[in-house]
């Protein structure tokens, strides 16, 4: 009688187990292509790629939309994608494969590779780690020379990054709290350059893309073999989307210079799934279960809420965002450069994995596909993420909108009371930081004008605002980065220096202003 009744109790729960998957309402094909398309207009994205990984096969591999709307050719599973930072994980990876072999190890320091590597502090240059290098605590600020690479700069070289990282100033101490940085990644690139003997790009591209059959993908734009099917950048343009030029200095690609395909990518999400092996029969190996685990592991925590999935934790490992949704684990990273944002979520509980790459700057875009094929996997019904995140960044939008409105309405309004401007001849010259350069501000067809030396794109008019404060409107209105300039004055009233900050709180953080302290040049 024990054995029936244990019998039926089996019965049962298999009988829950298939109802729980019946549930599910996991998205067919049709369904995602559906997601997608409303996607599309939503948010007024002209190219996206999806795909899903179930069970270690690619169950969905889909383009939507056009490639540019220059060519309104259609975008397709093999469409190549500037996957910004999510290059990340490729970094870390790379040094996972270089310790795999012994070569160093996560806590080898970094000046025992580097031995010019300086940071501000004396104590933190000798004590930083190859795990610091990509866990985000290194106690810099939110994008800290950013400026040296973005959004345009090919004339910082890389040597010029890592030395001017001495020159940025902590905002928290050492290995206390995390803000996301991109220039350690670069030094990180720079590691696995002199470990290996190999170019940075050379080592991603022969030890990680090539044993893959990433076939179609490189480490820039710029190496890639065919770029026939390649996607334009496209950015609000006085409000309307436009194509905009793909911009993107090659001493970053280790920080985010990855283009590749979903078809491509799917390759690389199947091995992270597979706890580092790959091949038909699993049988290859490109990095370890022991180095998976390190940049699986917390290292970073990161303030935040439940958020859309009941979250208990939240925070960063190497290369990796770590969390927990709906009682699963989670990692997973987004990236973001100027036309173009992605994101790769893996649930490894769930042998799932999916990518969404785009050609507009619209996060909204991508987690709405995301969190509406994750909520098929779930269970949960009746959520309309489409609306959710398109309410949530039109909210973002006036907010910002509203800022900056406020900010050239207080402007017109000077201007009608001023009498007496200022003589504007007292601010032109050369000024300078010790790690962003020269900006030259000169008169420019009857207006004060900003150039900045290394980044060619930050140039445009300067207005008067306020005492000493002027606005630049840069000329090039697909950065909406418009930023104040704080002019400080000498014992004799004249201008001997600058600060600046972003008008817009929705400005990127790669726009890191706040970090410049522009002095004026003799």
């Amino acid at each position: 009688m024990e054995s029936i009744i244990s019998i039926k109790k089996l019965l049962f729960i298999g009988l829950l187990l298939l109802t729980a998957r019946i549930d599910a309402q996991v998205l067919t094909s049709k369904q995602i292509d559906s997601v997608s398309e409303k996607v599309l207009s939503a948010f007024d994205v002209p190219g996206i790629a999806v795909a899903v990984i179930k069970d270690g096969k690619v169950i969905h591999a889909k383009g939507y939309g056009v490639r540019s709307l220059k060519s309104g050719i259609k975008t397709n599973e093999n469409t190549l994608f500037g996957i910004a930072s999510n290059t990340k994980a490729f970094t870390a990876a790379a040094l996972g494969i270089l310790i795999d072999e012994n070569k160093i190890g996560w806590d080898t320091k970094v000046t025992d590779v580097i031995p010019e590597f300086k940071m501000f502090d004396p104590y933190v240059t000798a004590e930083f780690t190859i795990t610091d290098l990509l866990s985000h605590r290194s106690g810099l600020g939110l994008g800290a020379g950013d400026l040296m690479f973005w959004p345009d700069s090919s004339i910082v070289s890389k040597k010029q990054v890592i030395h001017n990282l001495r020159y940025l100033k902590p905002v928290s101490s050492f290995r206390t709290k995390w803000d996301y940085d991109n220039l350690l990644y670069i030094v990180a690139g720079e590691v696995i350059a002199r470990v290996s003997g190999m170019m940075y790009e050379d080592f991603v591209e022969t030890r990680i893309m090539q044993p893959l059959g990433m076939t179609n993908s490189a480490m820039s734009f710029n190496r890639l073999k065919d770029k026939s099917n390649s996607i334009d950048a496209h950015a609000p343009l006085n409000g309307i989307i436009t194509a905009i030029p793909k911009d993107f200095n090659e001493s970053s690609n280790a920080a985010g210079g990855i283009n590749t395909s979903v078809k491509d990518l799917s390759k690389w999400v199947l091995t992270q799934l597979n706890e580092g092996k790959y091949g038909d029969k699993l049988d290859k190996t490109l990095f370890s279960k022991g180095a998976q685990n390190q940049m699986w592991t917390l290292h970073s925590v990161i303030p935040a809420g439940k958020g859309l999935y009941n979250r208990h934790f939240f925070g960063y490992g190497l290369g990796w965002f770590l969390s927990d949704e709906n009682g699963y684990f989670i990692t997973e990273h987004t990236g973001g450069l100027a036309g173009m944002v992605s994101e790769v979520t893996l649930i490894p509980e769930l042998k799932l994995g999916i990518i969404v790459l785009t050609n507009q700057q619209s996060g909204g875009a991508f987690y709405a596909i995301t969190n509406s094929i994750k909520d098929g996997y779930f269970g949960i019904k009746g959520k309309d993420r489409i609306k959710e995140q398109a309410d949530s960044e039109k909210a973002e939008k006036e907010y910002g909108k509203k800022v900056t409105d406020k900010v050239w309405a207080d402007i017109e309004a000077e201007q009608k009371k001023i009498t007496n401007k200022p003589d504007s001849r007292n601010y032109l010259g050369t000024y300078s930081d010790v790690w962003f350069g020269d900006v030259i501000i000169s008169e420019l067809n009857g207006k004060m004008h900003f150039q900045s030396k290394n980044s060619p794109k930050l140039k445009g008019d300067m207005i008067f605002y306020k005492g000493t404060t002027f606005i630049i409107k840069w000329y090039d209105r697909s950065l909406d980065a418009d930023a104040f300039v704080n002019f400080s004055l000498d014992n004799n009233a004249i201008p001997n220096g600058f600060k600046m900050e972003a008008i817009s709180p929705l400005t990127d953080f790669s726009f890191d202003f706040q970090d410049l302290d522009l002095k004026r040049k003799q």
